[in-house]
């Protein structure tokens, strides 16, 4: 560390960072018995104390109530965590557990990854959702090209520690085509059909597919969130854990949704919408989804190119058949079903109300001269 640099502690995140940028986990390491726990989805709960010298974890006690036979590999596993790392990603934790169970060890609603996880929450590497304070943030009207800014502003924000984990819902009254960070505009937009009915396009920062967006025919909204949140967990398990609060608010309205791999949220009358996310070097992740409120489906079909193909093989005719709007399903207006998500989230989760920055304001309106409105950004893809 230089003589020059500072570490200012964050409050709201949990997080350190130091004045010039780096951003780590602030740990005291002094010996005393670190206590981490992590509820496998669908499974059974992993506990795990562990001590820490010199960065090397000189006790680790796994315990939990699932089932492992023989007992003895309860102790192998103890081992095999002690003497590592303190600083061990969550790939070597596993490996290790790993390395020291046989074909004979039967491990019932747990695995390797879940004790790692468990370890590593308990080091404070990996967090739960319980470990945060979220600022909720309501509809708040922007171009739409100004809230795909903001995914990108709101990463260094809570990157910095200007605020904290944040979940904020879109509003806009502008209609705009979101294409992923790698489609092309040529295949997936008839560019005269969107002129013809004035829908802007604009490329966003995450992957995934195009979203077609007027004013008040879906809900979008954005999590942004520390990496450690989902420390461990592979993209398509992100997905899942990031979106398992909304299917239970969607529950709260009236539908009964479930995830479909990779990034669908779904429910037994068709697609609701899709999410997409992206983790940044800074130790921040963005996940947004946008769900159908009331999709003008005739419309999408004739900007969006890949509409058309993607009904080409699901043996049916209108897109009305695979996008089944909010609208239709609830009965209910698209305000009352925010106001529904969000009082779910708060009633869940530790939560805040909150707005956004004078400065992220500014600085998304910046971007979106800079970057989001130029040739050089939109068709960075053939």
């Amino acid at each position: 560390m230089a003589d020059t640099d500072i570490i200012l502690w964050h409050p709201q995140t949990g997080l350190a960072s130091l004045s010039g940028g780096c951003l780590c986990l602030f740990l005291l390491m002094n010996g005393d018995v670190m206590h981490g726990e992590y509820k496998v989805p669908g499974g059974k709960l992993v506990v795990a104390d562990v001590e820490v010298e010199q960065d090397c974890l000189t006790r680790v006690s796994i315990s939990g109530d699932f089932f492992l036979e023989p007992d003895s590999a309860l102790i192998r596993i103890n081992e095999a965590l002690t003497g590592l790392s303190a600083s061990a990603s969550h790939q070597t934790l596993t490996a290790a557990i790993k390395d020291v169970l046989d074909d004979g060890v039967m491990m019932f609603g747990f695995s390797a990854e879940a004790v790692a996880t468990a370890v590593r929450r308990a080091l404070g590497k990996a967090t739960s959702w319980h470990d945060h304070q979220f600022t909720v943030i309501p509809p708040v009207s922007l171009p739409a090209a100004e809230h795909v800014a903001l995914d990108e502003v709101l990463v260094s924000s809570v990157a910095e520690g200007l605020r904290g984990p944040t979940l904020r819902f879109w509003d806009w009254n502008d209609s705009v085509v979101v294409i992923g960070s790698f489609q092309s505009v040529k295949n997936e937009v008839d560019m005269v059909s969107a002129a013809e009915h004035g829908v802007q396009v604009v490329r966003r920062v995450t992957g995934g597919g195009a979203m077609f967006m007027e004013p008040g025919n879906c809900i979008t909204y954005s999590l942004t969130v520390p990496t450690s949140l989902v420390d461990g967990v592979n993209i398509e398990q992100s997905y899942q854990q990031l979106d398992a609060w909304v299917l239970a608010a969607l529950n709260t309205v009236g539908i009964k949704a479930h995830y479909v791999p990779l990034n669908d949220i779904a429910s037994g009358k068709g697609k609701i919408g899709g999410a997409a996310q992206k983790r940044f070097a800074n130790g921040v992740l963005v996940h947004h989804a946008t769900l159908a409120y009331d999709i003008d489906a005739s419309k999408m079909l004739q900007v969006l190119r890949t509409g058309r193909e993607k009904l080409s093989d699901k043996g049916i005719t209108s897109a009305n058949k695979r996008v089944d709007p909010m609208r239709s399903q609830t009965g209910l207006d698209r305000n009352t079903i925010i106001d529904a998500f969000i009082s779910h989230f708060s009633q869940v989760y530790q939560t805040r109300n909150g707005g956004y920055l004078p400065q992220e304001l500014a600085a998304a309106k910046a971007l979106v001269t800079e970057k989001y409105v130029t040739d050089a950004w939109l068709y960075k893809v053939n």
